[in-house]
């Protein structure tokens, strides 16, 4: 299996894509499942760190809650869509890169939250027959997609 970079810069500042078939899938897939959750409402612990508190008292934390969250959730579910409906694409223009860049990260953060991620991970810990590690898998995926996404728009 070739580790090469798939994603990259045009001359023209295009954002090329060069994801085998099975990827686009799993982009796609991850991306219309964390958009099912957001749709389902914030009780979902996983989506904690999407929206986190701005405020330790609860009637300013209601307050700003009641006043962002709808422009918040609204921005995430516009990038998530973006790139479930241009995932099939060879490039990107470089608007659609910062969407999908904004994508990825909340992929990687309601994953990350669900799994417990946390900074110091130990990848060689992680057991292959593990029940999670294909969501390790995933998260670390996303994180090289990522990697390879911020350096071509760099």
């Amino acid at each position: 299996m070739s580790y090469e970079s798939r994603i990259e810069r045009a001359e023209n500042g295009d954002i090329l894509l060069r994801l085998p078939e099975h990827e686009r899938e799993l982009l796609r897939g991850i991306a219309l499942s964390i958009r099912e959750r957001l749709a389902a409402g914030d009780d979902d612990p996983a989506l904690q760190r999407l929206f986190p508190p701005a405020y330790a008292e609860p009637e300013r934390e209601a307050e700003y809650r009641e006043l962002t969250r709808a422009q918040l959730l609204t921005g995430r579910e516009r990038a998530l869509d973006l790139l479930a409906a241009t995932v099939d694409r060879d490039s990107l223009a470089p608007e659609e890169a910062d969407s999908w860049l904004r994508a990825l990260n909340d992929m990687r953060l309601v994953l990350g939250t669900a799994l417990d991620v946390e900074e110091d991970l130990d990848w060689g810990a992680i057991e292959r027959d593990s029940p999670n590690a294909p969501e390790y898998a995933m998260y670390g995926y996303l994180s090289w997609i990522q990697e390879q996404l911020v350096d071509a728009t760099a």
